[in-house]
Parts: C-alpha cells; sequence; structure tokens
C-alpha cells in the first residue's frame, strides 16, 4: 500500500503513518523493523535514548529499500544540549545509524531548567545547512518553547511530536502548529498502558466503518492534521495500523473520540519533565 505524504515547511515530504520503535532493541527489534519496513512503512522513528538506533539501520540496510525511499527521525537527547554538544550527539547518532544523513532530526525535549535549548536549535540549524540532516524539528515542546526559537532564530521547526491521543487531543497546540506552518506528529497515538481500545466510544466509531479499534483512532489522528506513530512488534498489527486511508470518519465522529480528553498519562510536563 502507498501511504499519502505531508508536505513540511521546509518543502520536503514524510509519510502521513511513520511506525514507531521505542522498546524494539536487540535481533527481535531489528527483525519487528524490518517487517515494518517490507509491510509498507517509509517513516521509521527512534532517538539515541531508545537505544535502538544501530537496529533501525540494519533493518533499513537488510530491507533492500533505497535509502533515500525511507525517512528515518532520531532525537538528541538532553545530555547533549548545548551547541557543540548537540553537533556531537548527532555524529553518535549518525554512526549508530550508519547513514550519510538524517531525515528529520529533533530535540527530544526542551529541558527549560538547563537552558540551553535555543543553543541546541541553533546547532540543528547548522546540521540542516551542511546537508547533514534534511528536516529539523523538536519534540515536546510548548507554545513557549516554539515561541522563542522562532524568534531568536527566525527558524520554524518542520515538525514538533508531542504526546497525542484520544485522553489528550492537544488542541491548542494543534491550532498553534497549523498556524505556524509545523506538522503535528503523535507520540503514544494508542495510548499504550490507559488503552482507549475497549472504549464503548472508539469501538462503535470502529463498528460503524468495519474497522478495528485502533485503524479507528489512527484514522482520528490522520484527520486531526496529525502524524502517528503506532509501535507493534507483530506483522498482522503493523500492516492494520498502516491500513487507514481507504475509509474517513465523519465530522461528529472525530468529535466523539475527541471528547474522551482527560489529559496526560504519563505525567511528561515539558515545562518540568527531564530526560538526559
Amino acid at each position: 500500500m502507498t501511504t499519502p505524504l505531508v508536505t513540511l515547511n521546509d518543502g520536503n515530504t514524510l509519510p502521513a503513518i511513520g511506525f514507531g520503535t521505542y522498546k524494539l532493541r536487540g535481533d527481535d527489534g531489528a527483525d519487528a523493523v524490518l517487517t515494518a519496513i517490507e509491510a509498507g512503512y517509509r517513516l521509521l522513528d527512534t532517538a539515541l535514548n531508545y537505544e535502538n538506533e544501530a537496529e533501525v539501520g540494519e533493518a533499513v540496510r537488510r530491507s533492500g529499500i533505497p535509502r533515500e525511499d525511507v525517512r528515518i527521525t532520531t532525537k538528541l537527547p538532553g545530555r547533549f544540549h548545548g551547541y557543540e554538544e548537540a553537533l556531537a550527539g548527532f555524529e553518535e547518532s549518525r554512526a549508530n545509524l550508519g547513514v550519510d544523513y538524517v531525515d528529520l532530526f529533533l530535540i527530544h525535549w526542551p529541558l527549560p531548567r538547563v537552558g540551553k535549548y535555543l543553543d541546541t536549535w541553533r546547532a540543528m540549524i547548522r546540521l540542516r545547512e551542511d546537508g547533514l540532516v534534511r528536516s529539523i524539528g523538536v519534540s515536546n515542546f510548548t507554545q513557549k518553547h516554539l515561541t522563542l526559537i522562532i524568534e531568536e532564530s527566525g527558524v520554524v521547526p518542520a515538525v514538533n511530536q508531542i504526546e497525542l491521543h484520544p485522553h489528550f487531543p492537544q488542541a491548542a497546540m494543534r491550532a498553534f502548529h497549523a498556524e505556524h506552518g509545523i506538522q503535528t506528529q503523535s507520540w503514544t497515538p494508542l495510548a499504550r498502558q490507559r488503552s482507549v481500545l475497549d472504549d464503548p466510544v472508539v469501538t462503535a466509531v470502529a463498528d460503524a466503518h468495519n474497522v478495528t479499534p485502533a485503524q479507528a483512532v489512527l484514522r482520528w489522528h490522520v484527520q486531526l492534521g496529525s502524524t502517528p506513530l503506532p509501535k507493534s512488534a507483530h506483522a498482522a498489527r503493523q500492516a492494520e495500523n498502516l491500513d487507514v486511508f481507504d475509509f474517513g470518519l465523519t465530522d461528529e465522529e472525530v468529535a466523539s473520540i475527541s471528547s474522551l480528553e482527560s489529559g496526560r498519562l504519563w505525567g511528561g510536563d515539558p515545562d518540568t519533565n527531564e530526560e538526559f
């Protein structure tokens, strides 16, 4: 199947759904990523702190798919905040992946207490200018953090990857992104650990379209304008999660899923959460 593309504010494109790789490590992890590529995923999301960049790179090479046809995202952890530090952190990720360039490079968390995310962002700009990164963005940034780096650097992130699922639809952030041309990406799109897949609202929508609850929720993300990044190690589920482009939800169904809002699930407040 062919996944539609979204165009970023820098003119580059990304698939409208990607594959999350959190906790997919070792031989089994590489096999799972390879299976996802074989299922049709062309956007792979990893991070230095996931400790699986090598597995992702290996899967891409084993797939036989041309490198330029697979978009790889990775993220810079807090221990590499700062200008020179960020450049060094990128090189560590690039070596792990075994690639010449990265398609999308994100600052994983803003770490406002540390106070170096603007310097880190300037390093990201340098990496893009040097051709080592195709697109640059951030993850878990708030409107305040985004406003600061945009005003100080003049460069708008192509992407902000945030916690987004039916329990936390992030309407205000999505509106801010739309206003500034920032593509929203959704981590934990199916609300793992407090799944919405057995919620009567979701199952009713799924039944109405003869799809699974996961497909209904992932379609909800797509219609919100966000790129979901579901993760699964199971081939059948990987294929199922990608198959969300031949049906559409009504406005009422989208609103009904959004009505499940209850807030963040893991206490990942970007103003206080720190990950090094």
